[in-house]
């Protein structure tokens, strides 16, 4: 089974993909947990003894390029991709007993933008979001650049968007174009 992520504005049309939120992952998780889990950046698998180093969620306000105020909650999953002993990759029961202390600790906003920090303890840490998740012999979280964005030109273009599939597939242009 794969589940991807639906595109959140036209600009992610655009971009090779949209992004898994924290329901879905936790939702799709839950179905595998004697699985392994294994996070896919960067075009390979991250190694089977990375640990999960931190698990943060906030609560963020700003200013965007357009001079609007923003609001949103954000969980950041922080991934230390090493390689230590011959373990395997983390169970999926492991990954979720992770979530459930930080959940009771802190709070686990299942609705909060989901992001991953991954780095192997060398190079920077990188900014990715899920993108879809395989959940055949293992479950595997395809993890993609998080992209920076401008949110008054995402507004601006869904905006576009809707009016153009308003024109051509409303009720009263259904027949001349959609139909």
């Amino acid at each position: 089974m794969t589940v991807v992520a639906k595109p959140s504005s036209l600009v992610g049309a655009l971009m090779p993909a949209g992004e898994v939120s924290a329901q879905t992952l936790l939702d799709t998780l839950a179905g595998h947990k004697d699985k392994s889990l294994i996070f896919h950046y960067e075009g390979r698998d991250v190694r089977p003894s990375y640990h999960v180093t931190e698990v943060k969620t906030g609560a963020f306000r700003g200013l965007d390029c357009g001079a609007n105020t923003e609001q949103w909650n954000e969980t950041f999953i922080q991934l230390w991709d090493i390689e230590e002993d011959n373990r395997g990759h983390m169970p999926v029961w492991k990954f979720l007993a992770i979530i459930g202390k930080v959940g009771q600790a802190v709070g686990f906003d299942l609705d909060a933008k989901l992001t991953f920090e991954v780095s192997d303890g060398v190079r920077p840490m990188q900014i990715y979001r899920a993108d879809r998740i395989e959940t055949a012999d293992a479950v595997r979280v395809y993890l993609s650049a998080r992209p920076s964005s401008c949110k008054p030109r995402d507004r601006w273009l869904a905006q576009e968007t809707g009016r153009a599939e308003a024109a051509c597939c409303g009720p009263k242009a259904q027949k001349s174009c959609c139909g």
